[in-house]
């Protein structure tokens, strides 16, 4: 099992002025990616080079090990430049991060991860849901299954949504064994390896050059070390709270950096336009300069309760309802995001929904929010039951 030092770090001093830098360039080619949904190649072999890959790599197999607070700003800071690049950031330090501290994983299979992470472009990221049964958060067992063999284990099953598709080297199959009572968890599945096949079914709103695709397993064989952590679905019920609150926390500052490019580009048009009867720019007038004032209490309130939680975590200051917690702020904020984004397409009319402007970008992306897991209805039950005594 993988043994790790979880203390966060201090992020070095330029680390924050290379990830704008090169959220800067990445807003280039932001649109041209979102246009013909293709993927942002480029963009990761910029992030390798920068070293930004490995944040969430523990220090003792040669990562950074950044704390919540500090990989929530490189989130946030990376999606005002390209929101679809920020979430496939998102989910591989997710995966890095809920491996080390879940001390799972068989170690050797683990550091020879982080090596590849550290020597190239190696992401990995979690294939769960599927067309049947949804996400799986919300209970049932998967319809992929694995089969142990003398060779290894086989699997089969078909997976959606599988964000980061064209660029993984590694997927982190949720399936379930075919004993006469299965087990179920995580099987790490190369790229690389025959009948793993990539159906290139990804055409959405927004996020269009995450490249999301299906991934379908056809007697993928794999060696049987690769069974990273497979348990009776019992024993799944009780997830650790902080990997619950890491998800809720980054899917946060994703979103806000989302509604920041927003409120950025606005400014600036607000600034620029001087329709002719009126002699000056729209942001002299009270009523933009209003609108404006609400989009930034809603980003302000957003700040104030992502980064207030992370660093309470970074600081060890949490109880058992972090995850509750994070669940909350993920609700707000990302609703926040929205209604920011929202108040200036109304403030600005058909220019905002031109695709000569960023704008209608930054809404159909900020949209997205509302799917990711844990899902604002779930949210907001988990929180009533609580407070109703039920939960």
């Amino acid at each position: 099992m993988v043994k790790l030092n979880t203390s966060p770090v201090t992020p070095s001093t330029d680390l924050f002025e290379r990830v704008a830098s090169l959220a800067a360039d990445f807003a280039t080619r932001a649109a041209v990616h979102d246009l013909d949904g293709s993927f942002p190649f480029e963009n990761f072999t910029a992030l390798q080079q920068a070293q930004l890959l490995n944040l969430t790599v523990p220090k003792e197999f040669g990562g950074q090990a950044l704390g919540y607070a500090a990989v929530s700003r490189v989130i946030e800071t990376i999606a005002s430049g390209d929101a679809a690049t920020a979430l496939v950031l998102t989910m591989h330090y997710l995966q890095h991060a809920n491996a080390s501290r879940s001390r799972r994983w068989p170690e050797e299979i683990y550091q020879r991860l982080c090596r590849e992470s550290l020597a190239g472009i190696a992401l990995l990221n979690a294939a769960r849901v599927e067309p049947e049964l949804g996400t799986p958060a919300r209970g049932g067992l998967p319809a992929t299954t694995a089969q142990q063999t003398p060779d290894g284990w086989l699997l089969n099953g078909h997976k959606i949504y599988t964000t980061g598709s064209p660029i993984l080297s590694y997927f982190v199959v949720w399936a379930r064994t075919t004993e006469p009572e299965p087990r179920v968890g995580n099987f790490l599945v190369p790229r690389d390896v025959p009948g793993v096949r990539i159906a290139e079914t990804w055409d959405h709103l927004g996020m269009r050059a995450t490249g999301s695709h299906d991934l379908i397993l056809e007697n993928a064989l794999i060696p049987l070390e690769y069974a990273l952590d497979i348990r009776p679905l019992s024993a799944w019920s009780l997830p650790d709270p902080l990997q619950l609150a890491g998800n809720s926390l980054w899917l946060s500052a994703l979103y806000q950096g989302v509604a920041k490019a927003a409120r950025d580009w606005l400014v600036g048009y607000l600034n620029e336009r001087s329709p002719s009867n009126l002699g000056a720019s729209l942001a002299t007038l009270p009523r933009f300069q209003t609108a404006m004032g609400e989009i930034e209490a809603l980003l302000y309130a957003s700040d104030r309760l992502i980064y207030g939680l992370a660093h309470d975590i970074d600081r060890a200051e949490y109880d058992n309802t972090v995850a509750l917690q994070a669940h909350s702020v993920k609700y707000i904020t990302t609703s926040n995001a929205i209604r920011a984004v929202e108040t200036g397409l109304e403030l600005i009319g058909n220019p905002g929904l031109s695709r000569h402007n960023p704008l209608e970008r930054y809404y159909r992306d900020v949209l997205c929010s509302r799917i990711h897991t844990p899902q604002n209805d779930a949210i907001c039950m988990s929180l009533g039951k609580r407070a109703l005594g039920n939960g």
